[in-house]
């Protein structure tokens, strides 16, 4: 069986409607420059607020990808 090796950055997706666009806003810009995209995880939620309202949704997300050195 073939070894492979994966590297995995963070990014983090905002969005004013939901945590799941946020998550979605990181995965697809990433998917612009980066080939062979596997596993998307979300690390942390949470909110940026202003005068006690929501601003943004904001989703950390794990990607990993296919290193190819």
């Amino acid at each position: 069986m073939a070894e492979s090796v994966y590297k995995v950055i963070e990014l983090v997706g905002t969005s004013t409607d939901s945590w799941e666009k946020a998550a979605a806003a990181a995965v697809n810009r990433a998917g612009e420059t980066l080939r062979d995209l596997r596993i998307a995880e979300v690390s942390q939620l949470d909110m940026q607020l202003e005068n006690g309202k929501v601003r943004q949704y904001r989703a950390k997300v794990k990607l990993s990808f296919k290193y190819e050195g």
